[in-house]
């Protein structure tokens, strides 16, 4: 439902969507689809907190 939404233009420069989305692959498991989502999140926010958490989870997917 997120990846329809993003793909329909309705989300497609909303970070929270994307981070949803990165959050979705990364339970199911799909690194590489998660690495790509996080990347669109972070470049979309500016905010600080919001980055640093992006961040973490980037390096999370590291270890897997």
């Amino acid at each position: 439902m997120v990846d329809n939404l993003i793909a329909g233009g309705q989300l497609q420069n909303y970070h929270l969507a994307h981070a949803a989305q990165a959050d979705l692959h990364r339970r199911l498991g799909h690194v590489a689809e998660a690495r790509a989502a996080y990347g669109r999140a972070l470049a979309l926010t500016q905010q600080e907190p919001e980055r640093r958490f992006l961040h973490r989870r980037l390096a999370g997917l590291a270890e897997q």
